[in-house]
Order: structure tokens, then sequence, then C-alpha cells
């Protein structure tokens, strides 16, 4: 997961999010066609002007309040159509207020109504139509509401309508919105089938964000969840993937922010936001041994990346740098060096690495897709980078495919969506393809196996592509795991499928936030 719930914070009000985008022709020419025009890079957010009858004509001079929904001009609305909405569901919403700014949120509508997480101050959803509104506090510990009214609903799942925002009870600015229920997706047919769930076991505490498989063992490591919950790692018995058993958990005082693991022989090695590496003995696998935290000090490690005896560990702070380690000798890693890109100071940080014949491929988050030279380690120039305005790069994933070097790279945030780069000369990178889903959700992490790529997209699940013909992914399989009803299903983004792994024992493990350990058939 992004330091999305430790380094974002409400850092989501200020991404620009797409709210539409090129739909990608997947037809093969035939003889006599033109060849269709690689992809244009258009950036996450593409504005689209909204037409809703109940906008004001500037953003800046609100005519509504945050009080009453008789202030919002609805004339022209379709308000039977409002008023028959369920009122129910969990709800991704992209908010619009003019040309360069856009952001996203959610909202739930069942027995526990919330906005961002919080109670909602005010929940009228019925007959007498749509009015909600809720409640943040700012960096600047001030006051802020969103009361939102809505005006139609273009399809099923859908609510379109205007909002305003009042801070410290005045309103300062409105603009419009378009929210989706995230059980109701109305995507055209992809002919993808349905993954077979094979079994489904519980985390105990925390929130589950990752997972590795070896030794017939899973290892799942969660973050803590609010004070009550303490993250950690969870260790479970695959022998019988059908029947996983929870055989330990482990978990430290005062450091269980574990975001992030891999394996290398008897090692284990954790991503810890307190204190960097941390290194398990697992020579037995049903009981992991504490051996010691790298690199030493206080040191936030969010993910980690094992290729051959070299082992990357992406750090956002104090820093924002890559500590390469020597892992020959898997339980005694040592420090060969510490990488930094040039970035703008205090907004950019490795997120995740994939490191392939002597090249690490680094989300470098804001930075944008950046692509090293790791020959040498104490030598790391920068061969490429590829970057767009607004930017969030965050997991990939790199193979050779038809003689070319192929990457496929996804952001975290609203909009974000599957790119397919060709990285062959990573001096001059071209986009070749791209996918794109519900502009309200995210994609997470990826695996590529062969030319099967697998991703795990938060609210829309597992998705499984054939990249063979890397500019045309076609979705072959696909398995929906968030359930709006879970009792421990939020209203954040950051919700569905989040970790993936698939080693080749004919079963994917998949970690959703709310469910804990997946496993499903291979398709």
């Amino acid at each position: 997961m992004t330091s999305s719930l430790r380094l974002l914070g409400t850092g989501l009000f200020a991404c620009a999010l797409s709210l539409s985008g090129c739909s990608h022709n997947d037809s093969v020419p035939g003889p006599s066609e033109p060849k269709p025009k690689p992809p244009v890079e258009l950036t996450d957010y593409i504005d689209v002007v909204p037409n809703e009858p109940c906008m004001d004509a500037s953003y800046a001079k609100p005519s509504a309040n945050c009080s009453d929904p008789a202030s919002f001009n609805l004339t022209g609305c379709d308000l039977k159509a409002v008023g028959a909405l369920e009122p129910s569901g969990v709800y991704q919403a992209i908010f619009r207020y003019n040309a360069a700014s856009a952001f996203g949120t959610g909202f739930r509508l069942d027995t526990t109504p919330s906005f961002l997480g919080d109670p909602l101050v005010r929940n009228e959803v019925g007959p007498q139509g749509f009015f909600i509104t809720g409640e943040i506090m700012n960096s600047q510990l001030r006051l802020q509401r969103y009361a939102l009214a809505g005006c139609r609903v273009p399809a099923p799942g859908h609510i379109t309508g205007c909002f305003v925002r009042c801070t410290d009870g005045v309103p300062d600015y409105s603009g419009t919105f378009h929210a989706q229920r995230m059980n109701l997706s109305q995507e055209t047919d992809t002919g993808a089938t349905d993954m077979r769930l094979v079994s489904e076991s519980a985390i105990p505490e925390g929130d589950p964000v990752d997972v590795y498989v070896t030794k017939g063992h899973a290892y799942v490591v969660s973050l803590p969840r609010g004070t009550k919950e303490a993250g950690g790692l969870n260790v479970f018995n695959v022998a019988d993937p059908a029947h996983p058993t929870l055989v330990a958990r482990v978990s430290l005082p005062n450091d269980n922010y574990w975001n992030g693991v891999w394996a290398k022989g008897d090692a284990l090695y954790v991503a810890s936001a307190d204190s960097g590496v941390i290194v398990y003995d697992i020579s037995n696998p049903a009981s992991p041994q504490y051996v010691r935290a790298l690199p030493g000090g206080a040191i936030d490690v969010h993910t980690v990346f094992v290729d051959g005896d070299r082992l990357y560990a992406m750090s956002p702070s104090p820093n924002g740098e890559t500590l390469v380690f020597n892992v020959a000798s898997p339980l005694e890693p040592q420090l060969l060096s510490r990488i930094s890109v040039p970035r703008e100071a205090g907004v950019s940080y490795p997120h995740d690495a994939f490191a392939y014949q002597d090249r690490l491929y680094v989300n470098h988050t804001r930075t944008g897709y950046v692509v090293m030279d790791v020959t040498r380690p104490d030598v790391t120039p920068v061969l490429g980078r590829y970057a767009f305005d607004g930017q969030y790069s965050h997991a990939n994933a790199v193979g050779t495919i038809n003689g070319r070097t192929i990457a496929f790279e996804g952001g975290e945030r609203f909009g974000a969506h599957l790119r397919v780069l060709d990285v062959t000369d990573p001096a001059k990178i071209r986009l070749i393809g791209e996918v794109k889903k519900r502009p309200q959700t995210s994609i997470h992490n990826m695996v590529l196996v062969g030319t099967r790529l697998y991703v795990a997209w938060y609210h829309e699940g597992v998705r499984v592509f054939d990249v063979a013909e890397p500019e045309h992914p076609k979705e072959i399989a696909a398995f929906d795991s968030f359930q709006e009803a879970h009792p421990r299903s939020t209203d954040s983004l950051y919700q569905g499928a989040i970790g993936i792994r698939v080693p080749g024992d004919g079963h994917v493990y998949v970690v959703d936030l709310s469910r804990g350990l997946l496993v499903l058939a291979e398709p």
C-alpha cells in the first residue's frame, strides 16, 4: 500500500483525478487497414465539463450553504430518480470545482453512514431527495463541512449532483460530483472468466496489505487499524490451500506498521515504517524468529524486492532513498549503497521497485517512473524516466515479450490506470497501451508471470490479462473481492484487493483489506 494510510493522509484531496479517458481499440487491423496510432499520454486527469443544472456559474461564489437542502437550485434535476435511489451502499466520488481541479472521496449509506470514515452529520436519502453532509478537520485545524445534493441518476449505481464546502461555517467554494456505487459495476463485458475462490482466511488484527508465499506458508503483513488493533505478521500453513491454518502471529511493541514482505532462503524480510528492514529466520517456517533490523535506527521502509543476491528496500523517509543490500547470505544482509534520484524535496519518494537485468525500475511517486543502471551498486546512473503531469507512480512489473523489454506501470489514486510501456531503450520510453477501469477506483499492485499480468485493483478486485500482445492487453479472468456489506469494509479508496502473489503452485494468493487472505485457483 502507498504510504497512503500513513504518509498521504488527507492528501488525496489534492490529487488530480481521471474523469474520463481514451478508449483503447483491441481489434487487430486487417491487411488493408491502417495501423492504429500509439496512445497519447493524457495524464490520469482529463477534464470533463459538467452540465449539472444545479451548478454555480463560479465555483468561488457558492449560492448554497451546508445546512439547508433548499439552498441548492435543483430546478431541472430529475428528483424522481434521485428519490428512488436505494439508501445504502459504499460510493466513491469525483468532485470537480474548476477546469484544473478535481479530487476524490468516499461515503457510505447504510446502518453506519460515513464520509471519509467519519459519521455523516446529516443523512437524508430517500423519497425526499438526496442530501448528505460530512465533516473533516483540515491540516490547519479548521473544520470543513461538505454538503452534497443529488440531481440526477445517469445509470444504475450512479448519482451526480452539486456540492458546497464550508470552512468554519462559511461557504467558500462549490462544484459538482459524480459518485458510483462500488458493488454495482456496469462495465462492458470483457470476456473474462470468473476465478474460483478456493479459501478465505480472516486476519486477526490490523489491515492486511501484502503476502509472500514460500516453504508451504503464506506470510501476510498488516498495518495497525486505528489505535485498537496492532499490525504485524500473520503466518498461514497453506500446504492445503483449500484449508489454510493460522500458525503464528508476530508483532513488536511500537513497531508493527508492516507494509511489505519478501523471502529468500531461510530469511524473511519485512518492511517496517519504524525500523527499516526486519529480518526473520524462517528455517522453521511456522515459527519466525527475530534476527535484526537494518540498516539501524529509525527509518521508514515501505516495500522490499529481492532479485538474486540483491535486496532493494524503498524508504520514503527520512531521505527518500532506495537501500541496496547484498543477501548472498540471506540472514546476514550487508548494506551496499543508498540510491537517491533528483526529486522535488518533500513531495516524492520511492514507493516500489522492480529489478530486472541489471536495471532497477523505481516507482518514484510524483517524480515518475525512473529507470536506473544498478550493475554496480555504488554507481547507479538514471537511464530514463517516464513522467506526466499529476503522476503518482506506485507499482510496476517488467519482462521481455517478443524481444522487447516491456513494463507495466500503475499509479495509486482515483483514476489511476494500467500503462504499458516499451522500456527497451530507457532514454526513449514509449507508451504503447493502456487499460482503464472506473475512474473512481485505483490500482495497487501487480505480478507478471510469463505473458500473464495479475493486478490487484482495489475495488475492481483481481484482474488477469493476457499480454502476449502488449499493445492490446486482453482481460481473461477476474475475481470481485470487494464486499460493501463486510463488517470491516470502509468508505476509503483503499478497499478491496491490495496484495497479490502467484508462486506457481496453481493458486493465486490475494490480500483483501477487509476479507484477509484469499486463495484463488489460477485461471
